[in-house]
């Protein structure tokens, strides 16, 4: 129980997708301010689906719910593209447009931090 390192990747999801007009809603919320991992890496950071977890890395972190993907392997994480991936993620789009969404190096951890709702998420960007 505790850190562990892992890579992280964001990307699209259908339910990301299906609630971009709705973005203060519980349901996008629920859709993308989450961590997929295995189940092995649930239970070697003592975490269930559904527990808060901290994820960090260089760019910053976020606090997201956990939730179980058996498909990932071990040591990879999945945050669907949004808001709470963004906090994580390089800014530094390299003159293309667009940040490095895959591969990037992280650490998740279970926290008892709650996940930070859009308005506050954002409110805590200028804090930094």
């Amino acid at each position: 129980i505790g850190v562990r390192k892992v890579i992280l990747i964001t990307g699209r999801t259908i339910d990301q997708g299906k609630n971009l007009e709705n973005k203060m809603s519980d349901e996008y919320l629920d859709a993308v301010a989450r961590c997929e991992m295995n189940e092995s890496l649930l239970s070697e950071i003592g975490a269930t689906e559904g527990d808060t977890v901290r994820v960090k890395t260089e760019f910053g972190d976020v606090v997201v719910r956990a939730a179980k993907d058996d498909g990932l392997p071990d040591g990879l994480v999945f945050i669907p593209m949004g808001p709470w991936a963004n906090a994580v993620v390089d800014t530094d789009t390299g003159g293309v447009g667009t940040p490095g969404f895959k591969g990037v190096e992280a650490t998740v951890e279970r926290t008892d931090a709650p996940v930070l709702p859009l308005k506050e998420l954002i409110a805590s960007y200028k804090e930094a």
